[in-house]
């Protein structure tokens, strides 16, 4: 196989498959190192433009030197043309035109690779070469243990009915989670006599955290959360998380640097439903796009 010519179709079809088969680029990348024996190209290649320049600039770069890079390229073909679904894109693809796109890439690489991989091998060896990715990926990027450690932490502070105490294990709660995705979270610090619960960094904005969970958070305590933010620098922004939600009549058109964070929420991530930063970097998006700061996972 690696003595055949890869055609220019081919090579193409990949480019357009390898640009859309995840949303992320991390994703891309984590999948592209799984997929490959030499890395280290992966690390050399610009990553600060889009998803389509990177792949580009990598597919090149390989075709180029196929003295060094033919295996590898094989191998990206093989393992892109096993794909059946993109759980990557589960959470980005709110009408499925990204999933439709994806396996229509797939279909098109399949077409133009008929003639020099054997597409058309038993079901059984791509049902291998592709539970072998899956595994590998799931290994490389599971955070199940850690999530599972937490969730019954979770699980224990919701028994203890000393509201007070929950309270302070739940800001020590909070750090943990903000920690495993690496948020680089402040615990709680007074500053000029106001109490904050915490503090983190994300997508390259400072957020100021308040956490509640004795009961639904109402329009004062938004307000007061609010000021809190906002008498701070001008780029910083609010997180809010409460537990219990909010009373009907708490949101108010004034409250727009803050976004909030509920139970479900919560739940979600350590049931690894979503990712934190991908929640609260839909949250902030949604929060721009209609003006709603509260939106739980399960409508987003």
């Amino acid at each position: 196989m690696t003595n055949k010519k890869i055609s220019p179709q081919a090579v193409m079809a990949l480019k357009e498959a390898l640009s859309v088969i995840t949303w992320k680029k991390d994703d891309l990348r984590d999948f592209l190192k799984l997929s490959m024996d030499n890395t280290a190209i992966i690390g050399s290649i610009n990553w600060s433009g889009t998803k389509r320049e990177s792949v580009k600039e990598l597919v090149e770069r390989m075709t180029n030197q196929l003295d060094l890079y033919k295996t590898d390229l094989m191998n990206l073909l093989l393992v892109v043309t096993d794909l059946t679904d993109f759980p990557q894109l589960d959470f980005w693809d709110e009408d499925g035109t990204k999933k439709a796109k994806a396996k229509k890439a797939v279909e098109n690489l399949r077409k133009h690779t008929k003639g020099y991989i054997q597409i058309t091998k038993e079901q059984e060896q791509a049902k291998v070469r592709r539970e072998k990715t899956e595994s590998r990926i799931a290994k490389n990027k599971s955070l199940q243990d850690e999530l599972s450690t937490l969730r019954l932490l979770f699980n224990k502070l919701a028994m203890n009915t000393n509201f007070q105490q929950r309270g302070f294990e739940f800001e020590k709660f909070l750090i943990e989670l903000f920690q495993l995705f690496e948020l680089d979270p402040k615990s709680s610090f007074k500053n000029y006599g106001e109490q904050i619960d915490g503090a983190f960094t994300f997508d390259g904005t400072d957020y100021l955290m308040e956490a509640k969970w004795k009961q639904q958070v109402n329009r004062t305590d938004l307000a007061t959360f609010t000021f809190k933010v906002e008498s701070k620098l001008k780029i910083a922004m609010g997180l809010l998380v409460t537990v219990d939600g909010l009373t009907p009549e708490a949101i108010s058109p004034d409250f727009k640097s803050i976004i909030i964070m509920d139970g479900l929420d919560i739940i979600s991530i350590l049931d690894g439903r979503v990712s934190l930063p991908d929640l609260l970097y839909k949250k902030r998006r949604k929060a721009i796009e209609t003006g709603n700061i509260y939106i739980p996972f399960n409508q987003l």
